[in-house]
């Protein structure tokens, strides 16, 4: 992760110094995300099908060779942007294999009751990525250049081919769903949509997932223009940084706590603060008022993806898995995507003129919250904040996600006595849904998920 994050931050500058457009800047934006999107249906069948670790060699393989073919390029002097879009297509094509494969992967190899501390783990790998990929990709452009950045994410590339000789991946337990959708790549297609459609859970929580990522998208494109318009570029790095520890801390705090018992406490339930704090950054122009927003969101958005992800997990059976990944991951990616798109156009044209000096909304509004460059993208963010706030409460009037299943837990261990008192009563099990029965405790059963926190600039 930290080496494909180096290598795109330092990609998408070098395309914007030899271009100086912005919009070529946004097309390696646009490229990262919509190859991916397209492909995820038939991703999500074929991962299913193959062998896991196979999918992700291949893709390491693929990943060395592009990325070996623009450090070739650009030592000769023949790099162009067009290249690297290219690449870029190649790359989100193979990330639309490798995210719901790695998922699945981990499914099979921790086990049930540590569902939400392994999405927490992949969680703080990722957030260490995004925060240090800024800051250490500028210093090293200005050190080793753009070819001394390639070879670094080559060595990557080789390390993780060696991680998957050394580990050994148990295939899926078969299960009687998955057996039923065998057939046409079509039909598995099919049934990557069904398992989703067919779990009224699942449904609820891809459109709340989908509704939040409506508003991370507008943030992720405007924080910059919005910190800008009332401070320096020094003050915006300290508010990306600020937030960059709030994604970590966010990842480390479920890595060890493992999420709230009730779901429906980790998803809802943390929108709510979500909420509050991307309010909380646009009510002033103030750096400090916006850093804490920035670690309170970015906090929250990583307790929010751990237990989405894990709620898949404990839903769908291991074998239906990669298709249930890459459904939900194009559902709610499509939704990002678009926020992207839309977030220039509606802050320039609408907003920004409403809190101008002498716009609409300059003598009410502006008292509050400010007039001038940026002030608009506040109010903007300000209204989504709103947005966040009615999604948390819809989500937990909501029967799908308020009925969801308890986290599992591991059971205590017991006396031969109360063992034999068991024996004696019918057994009881916790309803966590269709894949806790497939599990097992041995190598080939243990059930968890991964959440990949959401993508480009992480992939997202």
């Amino acid at each position: 992760m930290t080496g494909s994050a180096l290598t795109g931050f330092a990609l998408g500058v070098w395309v914007y110094l030899e271009t100086g457009s912005t919009t070529q800047l946004a097309l390696t934006f646009v490229l990262a995300f919509l190859p991916a999107i397209v492909f995820s249906p038939l991703a999500g069948a074929l991962v299913d099908r193959w062998d896991r670790r196979v999918i992700l060699l291949v893709g390491d393989a693929v990943g060395i060779g592009t990325t070996l073919t623009l450090g070739l390029l650009f030592t000769a002097g023949h790099l162009e942007p067009w290249h690297i879009f290219v690449t870029t297509v190649i790359r989100s094509l193979l990330r639309a294999m490798q995210v719901p494969a790695l998922n699945s992967i981990v499914v099979l190899l921790a086990p049930k009751e540590q569902i939400g501390r392994a999405n927490g783990l992949m969680g703080v790998a990722n957030a260490i990525s995004q925060t240090v990929a800024p800051a250490l990709g500028g210093a090293l452009m200005l050190a080793i250049g753009l070819n001394g950045v390639l070879f670094i994410d080559c060595a990557t590339f080789f390390l993780n081919v060696v991680v998957l000789f050394l580990t050994r991946i148990p295939t899926p337990p078969a299960s009687e769903a998955g057996s039923e959708g065998k057939g046409s790549l079509r039909s598995e297609i099919r049934q990557g949509w069904r398992v989703l459609a067919g779990n009224r859970a699942l449904v609820t929580l891809a459109v709340f997932y989908a509704a939040l990522d409506l508003s991370v998208g507008f943030v992720d494109i405007l924080i910059t223009p919005m910190v800008i318009g009332f401070a320096s570029v020094s003050a915006l790095g300290m508010v990306l940084t600020v937030g960059g520890v709030g994604l970590v801390l966010g990842s480390v705090t479920m890595a060890s706590w493992g999420g709230p018992r009730r779901r429906v406490h980790g998803t809802a339930g943390f929108a709510i603060p979500l909420g509050l704090f991307l309010c909380l950054g646009s009510l002033r122009p103030s750096v400090t008022l916006v850093a804490i927003a920035a670690f309170g969101f970015m906090f929250c958005s990583m307790i929010i993806d751990g237990t989405s992800r894990s709620i898949i997990g404990t839903e769908v059976e291991p074998d239906l898995q990669g298709r249930a990944f890459a459904t939900f991951n194009m559902i709610t990616n499509t939704v990002l995507c678009s926020s992207y798109l839309l977030a220039g156009p509606v802050s320039d044209r609408i907003f920004e003129p409403l809190l101008a000096q002498d716009g609409a909304l300059a003598g009410s509004v502006g008292d509050i919250i400010g007039t001038g460059p940026g002030r608009g993208m506040a109010l903007l963010l300000g209204l989504l904040g709103l947005l966040v706030l009615a999604t948390a409460v819809v989500g937990y009037l909501t029967p799908g996600l308020r009925g969801l299943s308890d986290k599992v837990t591991k059971p205590a261990e017991q006396s031969p006595e109360a063992e034999q008192s068991s024996e004696e009563e019918p057994a009881r099990t916790a309803d966590a849904g269709p894949s806790q029965d497939a599990g097992a405790t041995g190598d080939t059963g243990r059930e968890t998920t991964v959440g990949t926190a959401r993508q480009p600039i992480s992939d997202r």
